[in-house]
């Protein structure tokens, strides 16, 4: 299993390098405009998001706009694991590990006042199945939140007719909202 997990990365990994900086910036306008009129965002008063690497969609606007009206809250990676803190302002943010943005604010440790979750991956398959970048972040932190579960990614990393290989420790997305889920019209 863990080859044909290190297999996929590879191959998104590859198909990622076939598109520019201003393709992918498109997509992730597009993507975040569509996850503004998702009925689990708008009756959302907390949202765990998170900061977005370059290669990921890039979350960075919508996590400055949306923390004037929600609570916005994003993981910090402590050691093997997920610490969850307030965002309360870019100028508030630190980079920490893996050169992700951090925030600096209260650690936020009631996980039932979260009322949505936005996961980022390399990849998600049709029937919710996630596949992160192999350290298990995710997978220790999920499980913890009852929270409904929405994944966000590029068109490329969403597999359709095609199982992504899951462990007992995987955790499915509610939900996996890309571009190929909604007719252009909407875009």
């Amino acid at each position: 299993m863990k080859n044909q997990k290190k297999a996929l990365r590879s191959e998104i990994k590859f198909l990622k390098q076939g598109y520019s900086k201003e393709d992918l910036d498109g997509y992730s306008k597009e993507i975040m405009k569509l996850l503004c009129y998702e009925p689990s965002m708008a009756q959302a008063e907390t949202v765990l998001l998170y900061y977005s690497l370059p290669d990921e969609v890039d979350t960075h606007s919508f996590v400055k706009y949306w923390s004037k009206f929600k609570k916005i809250i994003l993981p910090v990676v402590v050691g093997d694991d997920l610490e969850l803190r307030v965002y309360s302002g870019e100028q508030d943010l630190k980079q920490g590990s893996y050169g992700i943005w951090e925030p600096c604010g209260t650690l936020f440790t009631d996980y039932k006042e979260i009322d949505l979750v936005i996961v980022p991956g390399v990849a998600f398959d049709d029937s919710g199945n996630r596949i992160g970048r192999g350290k298990g972040y995710y997978d220790k932190l999920l499980p913890k939140i009852e929270a409904y579960k929405m994944g966000i990614c590029f068109p490329f990393q969403y597999l359709v007719d095609r199982i992504i290989p899951t462990e007992e420790t995987d955790i499915q997305m509610d939900k996996v909202l890309t571009l190929t889920h909604y007719p252009e019209e909407i875009i």
